[in-house]
């Protein structure tokens, strides 16, 4: 067994002992799912929807959820409470350099974010008739993209962050204006002109469009693509000029 795939399994048994994170990121997408999944209005199909119900959208909504969650306030907290008790600096003097750590961390909160979509998706398409994807691939690239925009903002926190609490708290204060604006509270296609155009260049409501169009089968819009590539190189840039390991 390769060194990578040893602390990727090590982080997975690790973080899969905080009851807390796996709420967040398995069982609340899911639970969020089911409890608007039987509100009536849920059912209903604006015509800004293009043919999809308030619930189909949703359940984008909760994996784009999860994504934050994790990318906004677990990564971050965790990377930088690794730094601050010394656990990378010890790790750069072993044969298993810091930078490993970091991909098995990377590696395992995408894995989680693919379980969390596998949950949302056979939840709420065995109670809602919510439709599989016509194309799982697009919705694959859509989560991929999605997870790299919101990883890298993640990781550009805790290379600024100076401890873990911190970076728990910067992610927690953009958390809620960003998941607003990808349309948990309110779906994007039914916001004001002025919030939409705002939403479309933030990572979450440019990961929501790219889900929304793979829920219905439709090319992924460029913009939304450009604006998360886009995260992923400067902010991912600036990550690694500020990133300290100790």
């Amino acid at each position: 067994m390769s060194v990578f795939l040893k602390l990727t399994l090590t982080e997975l048994k690790i973080t899969f002992r905080e009851p807390v994170y796996i709420f967040f990121t398995l069982l609340f997408p899911v639970l969020l799912i089911a409890i608007l999944g039987n509100v009536p209005t849920m059912q209903e199909t604006p015509p800004e929807l293009g043919g999809l119900r308030l619930i189909d959208v949703y359940a984008g909504l909760a994996l784009g959820l999860a994504i934050g969650i994790i990318g906004l306030q677990g990564l971050p907290s965790v990377l930088a409470t690794y730094r601050e008790r010394g656990i990378l600096r010890r790790l750069a003097t072993t044969p298993v350099r810091p930078g490993l750590l970091l991909g098995a961390q990377l590696a395992m909160n995408l894995l989680t974010v693919l379980v969390s979509a596998v949950l949302v998706y056979t939840v709420a398409n065995l109670a809602f008739d919510v439709p599989i994807p016509e194309s799982p691939l697009l919705l694959l690239v859509a989560i991929l993209l999605n997870c790299s925009g919101a990883f890298a903002v993640g990781l550009l926190l805790a290379a600024v962050a100076p401890s873990g609490k911190t970076a728990n708290a910067i992610g927690t204060f953009l958390f809620f204006p960003l998941m607003f604006l990808a349309g948990l509270w309110v779906p994007r296609e039914l916001m004001p002109e002025l919030l939409r155009r705002l939403g479309d260049f933030t990572p979450f409501a440019a990961g929501q469009d790219l889900m929304t169009d793979a829920l219905a089968g439709q090319s992924p819009a460029f913009l939304s693509i450009t604006v998360l590539i886009g995260y992923l190189v400067i902010c991912g840039a600036a990550a690694v000029k500020f990133f300290r390991w100790e």
